[in-house]
């Protein structure tokens, strides 16, 4: 990938960009990960007969155990346990439904062995959704901190995987930039 472009004017701006079929396949592996994650969360949620009269649904009180899931979905407050626990309740079902709905749409979007991706600016921030949490998940699970060297040993084990996370800032640096660029 070369970086995302804008084109056309008015109402037919489009962002661009190529991507070879292994920058696909990394994409889609990573953004069908993340909804595997989100999923199993949802799926740990006990039935609630109160939510299926009233329509109102709630999830888990509880921050999740996972740490990457953890950090997608993070505690609303830290200033009181119980209101953290509240507004969790409340509003992480319809965070997990809008984080799984923009990952869907980029992998609706996303050729399947690489190809031309054409967005609205619309889609693009849809898009721009969807990679902040692959890229989230990733550099939970690798460590990545401000700290870090760019490049790691070769022994180190995160280190085959970071060329993976720079790309994906790549992309997404480059989708902001560009999205940016529509007035």
């Amino acid at each position: 990938m070369n970086g995302w472009k804008k084109t056309g004017r008015g109402s037919k701006v489009r962002l661009v960009a190529t991507l070879e079929a292994q920058e696909a396949a990394v994409l889609r592996g990573l953004l069908t990960e993340v909804r595997g994650m989100l999923a199993g969360r949802s799926d740990d949620n006990p039935a609630d007969e109160l939510a299926v009269l009233t329509g109102i649904r709630t999830g888990p009180s509880t921050r999740p155990t996972d740490r990457v899931l953890a950090r997608l979905l993070p505690d609303f407050t830290m200033e009181d346990a119980d209101l953290a626990a509240g507004l969790r309740s409340l509003h992480e079902p319809a965070l997990i439904e809008a984080k799984d709905a923009a990952a869907a749409q980029t992998l609706d979007q996303l050729p399947e062995t690489g190809g031309r991706i054409e967005l609205t600016p619309d889609q693009a921030d849809t898009w721009l959704t969807a990679l902040n949490d692959v890229r989230l998940a990733l550099g939970t699970a690798l460590d990545v901190s401000e700290d870090m060297p760019e490049d790691l040993p070769e022994e180190d084990p995160r280190s085959a995987h970071m060329g993976v996370y720079h790309w994906l800032t790549f992309v997404q640096d480059s989708l902001v930039q560009s999205r940016m660029q529509v007035r």
